[in-house]
Protein backbone atom coordinates (compact mmCIF):
# COMPACT_ATOMS: atom_id res chain seq x y z
CA UNK A 1 0.00 0.00 0.00
CA UNK A 2 0.92 3.53 -0.43
CA UNK A 3 0.09 4.25 3.05
CA UNK A 4 -0.73 3.39 6.15
CA UNK A 5 -1.87 6.14 7.93
CA UNK A 6 -2.83 10.17 6.97
CA UNK A 7 -0.76 13.12 8.65
CA UNK A 8 -3.45 13.64 11.51
CA UNK A 9 -2.93 9.69 12.45
CA UNK A 10 0.86 10.14 13.08
CA UNK A 11 1.14 10.92 17.04
CA UNK A 12 2.62 9.80 20.44
CA UNK A 13 0.78 6.48 19.79
CA UNK A 14 2.42 5.48 17.25
CA UNK A 15 5.93 5.94 18.42
CA UNK A 16 8.52 3.34 17.34
CA UNK A 17 6.28 2.39 14.38
CA UNK A 18 7.37 2.12 10.79
CA UNK A 19 4.48 3.98 9.01
CA UNK A 20 3.81 4.86 4.85
CA UNK A 21 2.91 8.70 4.43
CA UNK A 22 1.57 10.40 1.06
CA UNK A 23 0.96 14.41 0.38
CA UNK A 24 2.35 17.45 -0.72
CA UNK A 25 5.52 18.99 0.37
CA UNK A 26 4.03 22.21 1.96
CA UNK A 27 8.08 23.63 2.83
CA UNK A 28 11.90 22.26 2.78
CA UNK A 29 14.54 23.66 5.52
CA UNK A 30 17.99 22.14 4.64
CA UNK A 31 20.12 22.04 7.82
CA UNK A 32 23.39 20.58 6.04
CA UNK A 33 23.26 17.03 6.72
CA UNK A 34 19.43 16.99 7.92
CA UNK A 35 16.67 18.23 5.82
CA UNK A 36 13.16 18.72 7.25
CA UNK A 37 10.35 18.30 4.75
CA UNK A 38 6.79 19.61 6.25
CA UNK A 39 4.13 16.65 4.40
CA UNK A 40 0.43 17.90 4.10
CA UNK A 41 -2.49 15.84 2.92
CA UNK A 42 -5.91 17.16 3.93
CA UNK A 43 -5.87 15.56 7.56
CA UNK A 44 -2.87 17.49 9.11
CA UNK A 45 0.89 18.14 8.76
CA UNK A 46 3.20 15.48 9.81
CA UNK A 47 7.66 16.55 9.85
CA UNK A 48 9.59 14.53 8.16
CA UNK A 49 13.39 14.02 8.85
CA UNK A 50 15.94 13.10 6.47
CA UNK A 51 19.47 12.18 7.69
CA UNK A 52 22.52 11.89 5.11
CA UNK A 53 23.91 9.18 7.04
CA UNK A 54 20.39 6.88 7.81
CA UNK A 55 19.45 6.75 4.47
CA UNK A 56 21.71 8.65 1.85
CA UNK A 57 19.74 7.68 -0.69
CA UNK A 58 16.42 9.12 0.08
CA UNK A 59 18.23 12.46 1.51
CA UNK A 60 19.69 12.74 -2.21
CA UNK A 61 16.23 13.05 -3.69
CA UNK A 62 14.96 15.27 -0.75
CA UNK A 63 17.61 17.40 -1.82
CA UNK A 64 16.04 18.29 -4.73
CA UNK A 65 11.94 18.70 -3.33
CA UNK A 66 10.35 21.32 -4.13
CA UNK A 67 7.59 22.69 -2.33
CA UNK A 68 3.71 21.43 -3.46
CA UNK A 69 5.70 17.96 -4.85
CA UNK A 70 3.70 15.10 -4.45
CA UNK A 71 5.66 12.14 -2.50
CA UNK A 72 5.68 9.27 -0.38
CA UNK A 73 7.48 8.40 2.96
CA UNK A 74 8.53 5.43 4.49
CA UNK A 75 10.13 5.84 7.84
CA UNK A 76 9.94 5.39 11.72
CA UNK A 77 8.19 7.76 13.84
CA UNK A 78 10.25 8.84 16.84
CA UNK A 79 9.83 11.57 19.48
CA UNK A 80 11.18 15.22 18.51
CA UNK A 81 13.95 16.42 20.10
CA UNK A 82 13.46 18.33 23.88
CA UNK A 83 12.28 22.00 22.36
CA UNK A 84 11.37 21.37 19.31
CA UNK A 85 7.64 20.21 19.70
CA UNK A 86 5.00 21.99 17.74
CA UNK A 87 2.13 22.14 19.90
CA UNK A 88 -0.23 24.18 17.35
CA UNK A 89 -0.11 21.03 15.21
CA UNK A 90 -1.52 17.53 16.64
CA UNK A 91 1.58 15.46 14.98
CA UNK A 92 3.50 18.23 16.77
CA UNK A 93 5.18 15.73 19.69
CA UNK A 94 6.72 13.31 17.04
CA UNK A 95 8.53 13.17 13.73
CA UNK A 96 9.06 11.00 10.99
CA UNK A 97 12.50 9.58 10.34
CA UNK A 98 12.60 9.10 6.52
CA UNK A 99 14.05 5.76 5.05
CA UNK A 100 12.96 5.72 1.63
CA UNK A 101 11.29 8.31 -0.45
CA UNK A 102 9.23 8.39 -3.73
CA UNK A 103 8.15 11.43 -5.78
CA UNK A 104 4.96 11.02 -7.48
CA UNK A 105 5.08 14.14 -9.55
CA UNK A 106 7.23 17.32 -9.04
CA UNK A 107 5.36 20.76 -9.15
CA UNK A 108 6.33 23.99 -11.05
CA UNK A 109 6.98 27.33 -9.84
CA UNK A 110 3.62 28.19 -7.94
CA UNK A 111 1.56 31.55 -9.02
CA UNK A 112 1.01 32.01 -5.82
CA UNK A 113 2.02 30.64 -2.11
CA UNK A 114 -0.66 27.56 -0.83
CA UNK A 115 -1.07 29.83 2.98
CA UNK A 116 -4.16 31.48 4.35
CA UNK A 117 -3.82 35.00 3.31
CA UNK A 118 -3.21 34.81 -0.71
CA UNK A 119 -1.93 38.64 -2.05
CA UNK A 120 -3.23 37.52 -5.56
CA UNK A 121 -6.50 38.44 -7.38
CA UNK A 122 -8.81 36.62 -6.96
CA UNK A 123 -8.86 35.80 -11.11
CA UNK A 124 -5.63 34.20 -10.31
CA UNK A 125 -6.75 31.83 -7.78
CA UNK A 126 -9.75 30.46 -10.01
CA UNK A 127 -8.30 30.25 -12.59
CA UNK A 128 -5.88 27.68 -10.16
CA UNK A 129 -8.93 26.58 -8.35
CA UNK A 130 -6.74 22.90 -7.88
CA UNK A 131 -3.93 25.27 -5.82
CA UNK A 132 -6.82 27.40 -4.42
CA UNK A 133 -8.25 24.52 -3.11
CA UNK A 134 -5.18 23.27 -1.39
CA UNK A 135 -5.22 26.24 1.21
CA UNK A 136 -6.29 25.28 4.87
CA UNK A 137 -9.47 27.15 5.17
CA UNK A 138 -10.71 26.35 1.54
CA UNK A 139 -10.06 22.75 2.52
CA UNK A 140 -12.12 23.59 6.08
CA UNK A 141 -15.14 24.90 4.22
CA UNK A 142 -15.69 22.22 1.70
CA UNK A 143 -15.06 19.73 4.59
CA UNK A 144 -18.07 21.51 6.32
CA UNK A 145 -19.97 22.04 3.72
CA UNK A 146 -19.90 17.67 3.65
CA UNK A 147 -20.79 17.62 7.53
CA UNK A 148 -23.65 19.92 7.25
CA UNK A 149 -25.30 18.32 4.26
CA UNK A 150 -24.74 14.96 6.09
CA UNK A 151 -26.30 16.62 9.34
CA UNK A 152 -29.25 17.67 7.46
CA UNK A 153 -29.76 14.23 5.59
CA UNK A 154 -29.41 12.45 9.00
CA UNK A 155 -32.44 14.56 10.49
CA UNK A 156 -34.43 14.35 7.68
CA UNK A 157 -34.20 10.87 6.76
CA UNK A 158 -34.76 10.04 10.63
CA UNK A 159 -38.24 12.44 10.33
CA UNK A 160 -39.33 9.99 7.74
CA UNK A 161 -38.62 12.00 4.80
CA UNK A 162 -37.89 10.43 1.37
CA UNK A 163 -35.05 12.19 -0.79
CA UNK A 164 -36.26 11.95 -4.02
CA UNK A 165 -34.59 13.15 -7.77
CA UNK A 166 -36.41 15.73 -9.99
CA UNK A 167 -35.60 16.43 -13.42
CA UNK A 168 -32.94 18.65 -14.43
CA UNK A 169 -34.07 18.35 -17.69
CA UNK A 170 -37.79 20.37 -17.85
CA UNK A 171 -39.58 23.48 -19.23
CA UNK A 172 -39.24 26.44 -18.88
CA UNK A 173 -41.71 28.21 -16.65
CA UNK A 174 -42.15 31.71 -15.34
CA UNK A 175 -40.40 31.49 -11.97
CA UNK A 176 -38.99 35.35 -11.73
CA UNK A 177 -35.25 34.72 -12.92
CA UNK A 178 -34.30 34.20 -16.83
CA UNK A 179 -34.04 30.27 -17.75
CA UNK A 180 -31.05 28.32 -18.52
CA UNK A 181 -32.56 27.24 -22.21
CA UNK A 182 -31.13 23.64 -23.78
CA UNK A 183 -31.89 23.09 -27.32
CA UNK A 184 -33.54 19.65 -28.08
CA UNK A 185 -31.81 17.75 -30.73
CA UNK A 186 -34.33 15.03 -31.25
CA UNK A 187 -37.40 17.35 -31.16
CA UNK A 188 -35.59 20.37 -33.39
CA UNK A 189 -37.33 23.67 -32.63
CA UNK A 190 -38.05 22.66 -28.88
CA UNK A 191 -35.95 23.26 -25.72
CA UNK A 192 -35.55 22.45 -22.19
CA UNK A 193 -35.03 24.69 -19.15
CA UNK A 194 -32.56 23.70 -16.77
CA UNK A 195 -34.97 24.27 -13.02
CA UNK A 196 -34.72 27.33 -10.92
CA UNK A 197 -36.16 25.36 -8.12
CA UNK A 198 -37.98 21.87 -8.01
CA UNK A 199 -41.10 23.52 -7.28
CA UNK A 200 -43.58 21.96 -9.41
CA UNK A 201 -42.31 18.82 -9.60
CA UNK A 202 -42.37 18.89 -5.28
CA UNK A 203 -45.63 19.83 -5.24
CA UNK A 204 -46.63 16.46 -7.84
CA UNK A 205 -45.19 14.66 -5.18
CA UNK A 206 -47.63 15.97 -2.53
CA UNK A 207 -50.37 14.69 -4.80
CA UNK A 208 -48.42 11.46 -5.51
CA UNK A 209 -48.88 10.59 -1.37
CA UNK A 210 -45.04 11.19 -0.79
CA UNK A 211 -45.93 13.51 1.99
CA UNK A 212 -42.18 14.30 3.04
CA UNK A 213 -39.88 15.01 0.76
CA UNK A 214 -36.67 16.83 0.79
CA UNK A 215 -33.03 16.76 -2.05
CA UNK A 216 -30.26 18.42 -1.83
CA UNK A 217 -30.48 19.81 -5.06
CA UNK A 218 -28.77 22.06 -8.30
CA UNK A 219 -30.36 25.19 -9.43
CA UNK A 220 -29.72 27.36 -11.74
CA UNK A 221 -30.77 31.11 -12.84
CA UNK A 222 -29.54 33.48 -15.74
CA UNK A 223 -29.82 36.32 -13.67
CA UNK A 224 -26.97 38.85 -13.24
CA UNK A 225 -24.77 37.84 -10.35
CA UNK A 226 -23.57 39.32 -6.62
CA UNK A 227 -21.41 38.17 -4.17
CA UNK A 228 -23.90 36.12 -2.76
CA UNK A 229 -25.68 34.49 -6.12
CA UNK A 230 -24.22 31.98 -8.09
CA UNK A 231 -25.79 30.95 -11.53
CA UNK A 232 -26.17 27.26 -10.56
CA UNK A 233 -26.30 26.90 -6.57
CA UNK A 234 -27.58 24.17 -4.13
CA UNK A 235 -30.72 24.08 -1.90
CA UNK A 236 -32.18 22.10 0.73
CA UNK A 237 -35.48 21.36 -0.83
CA UNK A 238 -38.30 20.23 1.57
CA UNK A 239 -41.85 19.78 1.18
CA UNK A 240 -44.91 18.20 3.38
CA UNK A 241 -48.94 17.24 3.23
CA UNK A 242 -51.07 18.29 5.95
CA UNK A 243 -49.16 20.78 7.39
CA UNK A 244 -49.66 25.08 8.43
CA UNK A 245 -46.89 27.21 8.84
CA UNK A 246 -45.95 26.54 12.63
CA UNK A 247 -45.04 22.35 11.26
CA UNK A 248 -42.49 24.52 8.61
CA UNK A 249 -41.07 26.35 11.53
CA UNK A 250 -40.87 23.20 14.27
CA UNK A 251 -39.16 21.00 11.77
CA UNK A 252 -36.77 23.61 11.07
CA UNK A 253 -35.60 24.56 13.77
CA UNK A 254 -35.01 21.15 15.06
CA UNK A 255 -33.24 20.54 12.55
CA UNK A 256 -30.63 23.32 12.60
CA UNK A 257 -30.86 22.38 16.21
CA UNK A 258 -29.37 19.44 16.04
CA UNK A 259 -27.14 19.95 12.96
CA UNK A 260 -25.34 22.58 14.58
CA UNK A 261 -25.12 21.51 17.63
CA UNK A 262 -23.23 18.13 16.06
CA UNK A 263 -21.61 19.66 13.13
CA UNK A 264 -20.50 23.09 14.80
CA UNK A 265 -20.74 22.42 18.74
CA UNK A 266 -23.17 25.71 18.78
CA UNK A 267 -26.56 25.26 21.07
CA UNK A 268 -29.32 26.96 18.77
CA UNK A 269 -32.46 28.82 21.04
CA UNK A 270 -35.66 28.01 20.16
CA UNK A 271 -38.13 28.70 19.01
CA UNK A 272 -36.67 31.52 16.61
CA UNK A 273 -37.95 34.92 17.14
CA UNK A 274 -40.65 35.82 14.43
CA UNK A 275 -41.62 38.89 13.10
CA UNK A 276 -44.50 40.16 10.36
CA UNK A 277 -43.39 41.59 7.48
CA UNK A 278 -44.77 44.46 8.35
CA UNK A 279 -43.29 44.64 11.99
CA UNK A 280 -40.18 43.67 10.40
CA UNK A 281 -39.77 46.78 8.32
CA UNK A 282 -41.44 48.77 11.39
CA UNK A 283 -38.64 47.65 13.83
CA UNK A 284 -35.63 47.16 11.68
CA UNK A 285 -36.29 48.39 8.03
CA UNK A 286 -35.57 45.59 6.11
CA UNK A 287 -36.79 42.35 5.68
CA UNK A 288 -33.54 40.73 6.53
CA UNK A 289 -33.44 41.83 10.30
CA UNK A 290 -30.33 41.26 11.93
CA UNK A 291 -31.30 41.04 15.26
CA UNK A 292 -29.75 41.39 18.82
CA UNK A 293 -28.66 38.11 20.77
CA UNK A 294 -26.46 35.68 22.51
CA UNK A 295 -26.04 33.64 19.69
CA UNK A 296 -23.62 34.37 16.92
CA UNK A 297 -23.93 32.20 13.95
CA UNK A 298 -28.86 34.71 14.60
CA UNK A 299 -31.77 33.35 13.47
CA UNK A 300 -35.17 34.21 13.23
CA UNK A 301 -38.10 33.84 10.82
CA UNK A 302 -40.13 36.69 8.91
CA UNK A 303 -43.73 35.66 7.44
CA UNK A 304 -46.66 37.63 6.46
CA UNK A 305 -45.31 39.42 3.06
CA UNK A 306 -47.43 40.69 0.58
CA UNK A 307 -48.82 38.25 -1.98
CA UNK A 308 -48.28 40.83 -5.04
CA UNK A 309 -46.50 43.49 -6.69
CA UNK A 310 -46.91 46.25 -8.74
CA UNK A 311 -44.66 45.79 -11.67
CA UNK A 312 -45.36 49.84 -12.91
CA UNK A 313 -42.87 49.55 -15.86
CA UNK A 314 -45.02 47.31 -17.04
CA UNK A 315 -48.26 48.13 -15.63
CA UNK A 316 -49.01 44.72 -14.20
CA UNK A 317 -49.15 42.50 -10.61
CA UNK A 318 -46.42 40.09 -10.27
CA UNK A 319 -46.03 37.82 -7.31
CA UNK A 320 -43.62 38.57 -4.41
CA UNK A 321 -42.76 34.78 -4.28
CA UNK A 322 -44.45 32.63 -6.95
CA UNK A 323 -47.66 32.16 -8.34
CA UNK A 324 -48.44 28.66 -6.29
CA UNK A 325 -47.84 31.02 -2.79
CA UNK A 326 -51.46 30.67 -0.62
CA UNK A 327 -53.19 34.07 0.01
CA UNK A 328 -53.53 34.25 4.09
CA UNK A 329 -57.12 33.05 4.65
CA UNK A 330 -58.14 36.10 6.10
CA UNK A 331 -57.01 38.27 3.28
CA UNK A 332 -59.15 35.98 0.37
CA UNK A 333 -61.79 38.70 -0.15
CA UNK A 334 -59.61 41.31 -1.14
CA UNK A 335 -59.09 39.14 -4.12
CA UNK A 336 -62.23 40.09 -5.32
CA UNK A 337 -62.32 43.38 -4.15
CA UNK A 338 -59.15 43.84 -6.09
CA UNK A 339 -57.49 45.36 -3.36
CA UNK A 340 -54.20 43.36 -3.62
CA UNK A 341 -51.59 45.47 -2.19
CA UNK A 342 -53.00 44.48 1.24
CA UNK A 343 -53.13 40.98 0.50
CA UNK A 344 -50.95 38.95 2.59
CA UNK A 345 -49.54 35.36 1.76
CA UNK A 346 -48.67 32.96 4.11
CA UNK A 347 -45.05 33.03 2.82
CA UNK A 348 -41.81 32.81 5.03
CA UNK A 349 -37.73 33.71 4.92
CA UNK A 350 -35.75 32.42 7.55
CA UNK A 351 -33.24 34.88 8.11
CA UNK A 352 -29.57 34.31 9.76
CA UNK A 353 -27.61 37.25 10.69
CA UNK A 354 -29.37 39.57 8.47
CA UNK A 355 -29.09 36.91 4.91
CA UNK A 356 -31.93 35.36 3.99
CA UNK A 357 -31.03 31.63 4.07
CA UNK A 358 -34.38 29.88 3.43
CA UNK A 359 -37.86 30.63 1.79
CA UNK A 360 -40.83 28.99 1.76
CA UNK A 361 -45.05 29.04 1.97
CA UNK A 362 -48.10 27.14 2.24
CA UNK A 363 -49.00 26.86 -1.42
CA UNK A 364 -52.48 26.98 -2.92
CA UNK A 365 -54.40 23.25 -3.02
CA UNK A 366 -56.91 24.87 -4.91
CA UNK A 367 -57.88 24.59 -8.66
CA UNK A 368 -59.87 27.50 -8.52
CA UNK A 369 -57.95 29.64 -5.94
CA UNK A 370 -55.03 28.86 -8.73
CA UNK A 371 -57.06 30.06 -11.33
CA UNK A 372 -58.42 33.07 -10.35
CA UNK A 373 -54.27 34.02 -8.89
CA UNK A 374 -52.86 33.54 -12.99
CA UNK A 375 -55.77 35.67 -13.86
CA UNK A 376 -54.67 38.62 -11.32
CA UNK A 377 -51.00 37.80 -12.60
CA UNK A 378 -52.13 38.36 -16.28
CA UNK A 379 -51.62 34.37 -16.87
CA UNK A 380 -54.83 33.56 -18.93
CA UNK A 381 -56.28 30.44 -18.85
CA UNK A 382 -54.22 29.32 -22.28
CA UNK A 383 -51.07 30.33 -21.19
CA UNK A 384 -51.88 28.27 -17.97
CA UNK A 385 -52.39 25.31 -19.38
CA UNK A 386 -49.56 25.86 -21.87
CA UNK A 387 -46.76 26.38 -18.87
CA UNK A 388 -48.66 24.65 -16.15
CA UNK A 389 -50.64 21.86 -17.90
CA UNK A 390 -49.76 19.45 -15.89
CA UNK A 391 -49.80 20.64 -12.28
CA UNK A 392 -53.81 21.57 -12.74
CA UNK A 393 -54.58 18.58 -14.21
CA UNK A 394 -53.16 16.53 -10.96
CA UNK A 395 -54.79 19.00 -8.87
CA UNK A 396 -58.29 17.72 -10.18
CA UNK A 397 -57.30 14.58 -8.87
CA UNK A 398 -57.56 15.01 -5.50
CA UNK A 399 -54.17 17.12 -3.96
CA UNK A 400 -53.70 17.70 0.09
CA UNK A 401 -52.63 21.02 1.50
CA UNK A 402 -49.22 21.35 1.47
CA UNK A 403 -46.66 23.62 2.03
CA UNK A 404 -42.79 23.56 2.04
CA UNK A 405 -39.06 25.22 2.00
CA UNK A 406 -36.02 25.69 0.79
CA UNK A 407 -32.32 26.46 2.37
CA UNK A 408 -29.70 28.05 0.23
CA UNK A 409 -27.03 26.28 1.33
CA UNK A 410 -23.83 28.00 0.18
CA UNK A 411 -25.40 31.46 2.04
CA UNK A 412 -25.84 29.23 5.21
CA UNK A 413 -22.01 27.59 5.29
CA UNK A 414 -20.73 31.43 3.81
CA UNK A 415 -22.49 33.21 6.59
CA UNK A 416 -21.48 30.92 9.39
CA UNK A 417 -17.80 30.31 8.12
CA UNK A 418 -17.69 34.23 7.57
CA UNK A 419 -16.86 34.23 4.40
CA UNK A 420 -17.28 37.27 2.26
CA UNK A 421 -18.50 35.22 -0.86
CA UNK A 422 -19.95 32.12 -1.61
CA UNK A 423 -17.44 32.15 -4.03
CA UNK A 424 -15.75 30.91 -0.75
CA UNK A 425 -17.57 28.05 0.18
CA UNK A 426 -18.36 26.09 -3.38
CA UNK A 427 -15.47 24.07 -5.04
CA UNK A 428 -15.83 25.63 -8.59
CA UNK A 429 -17.70 28.44 -8.88
CA UNK A 430 -18.81 31.10 -11.58
CA UNK A 431 -17.10 34.70 -11.44
CA UNK A 432 -19.43 37.60 -11.06
CA UNK A 433 -19.74 37.28 -15.23
CA UNK A 434 -20.96 33.93 -15.08
CA UNK A 435 -17.41 32.32 -15.90
CA UNK A 436 -15.14 29.52 -14.98
CA UNK A 437 -11.88 30.85 -15.11
CA UNK A 438 -10.89 26.52 -14.30
CA UNK A 439 -12.41 25.51 -17.33
CA UNK A 440 -12.63 28.64 -19.38
CA UNK A 441 -16.72 28.45 -19.81
CA UNK A 442 -18.68 29.14 -21.51
CA UNK A 443 -17.05 28.59 -24.84
CA UNK A 444 -17.99 28.37 -28.48
CA UNK A 445 -18.42 24.81 -29.70
CA UNK A 446 -17.99 23.31 -33.27
CA UNK A 447 -20.11 24.18 -35.89
CA UNK A 448 -21.23 20.63 -36.34
CA UNK A 449 -22.40 20.42 -32.97
CA UNK A 450 -24.93 23.38 -33.56
CA UNK A 451 -26.13 22.00 -36.94
CA UNK A 452 -26.94 18.99 -34.18
CA UNK A 453 -29.62 20.97 -32.49
CA UNK A 454 -30.81 22.92 -35.66
CA UNK A 455 -28.88 26.20 -34.41
CA UNK A 456 -27.10 29.11 -36.31
CA UNK A 457 -25.00 31.61 -34.85
CA UNK A 458 -25.69 35.30 -36.82
CA UNK A 459 -22.92 37.65 -35.78
CA UNK A 460 -23.85 41.35 -35.25
CA UNK A 461 -21.58 41.80 -38.73
CA UNK A 462 -23.49 38.94 -40.77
Amino acid sequence: MLRTHNCSQVDENVLGKIVRLCGWVKSRRDHGKIIFIDLRDRYGIVQAVFVKSVSPQAYQQAEHLRNEDVIGIKGEVNRRPAGTENPKIKSGQVEVLVKELEIFSSAQDLPFLIEEKVDVSEEIRLFHRYLDLRRENMQRNIALRHKLIQGFRKFLNQQEFLEIETPFLTRSTPEGARDFLIPSRLNPGKFYALPQSPQLFKQILMVAGFDRYYQIVRCFRDEDLRRDRQPEFSQLDLEMSFVVEEDIYELSEKMFAAVFKEALGVDLKVPFPRFSYEEAQEKYHTDKPNIESDSPFRFCWVNNFPLFKYNSEFGRWESEHHPFTSPHPADLDLLDNKELSKVRSRSYDLILNGEEVGSGSIRIHSSLLQKKIFEILGIDAKRAEEKFGFLLRAFSYGVPPHGGIAFGLDRIIAVITGSHSIREVIAFPKTQKGMCLLSQSPAEVEKEQLREINIEIKREND
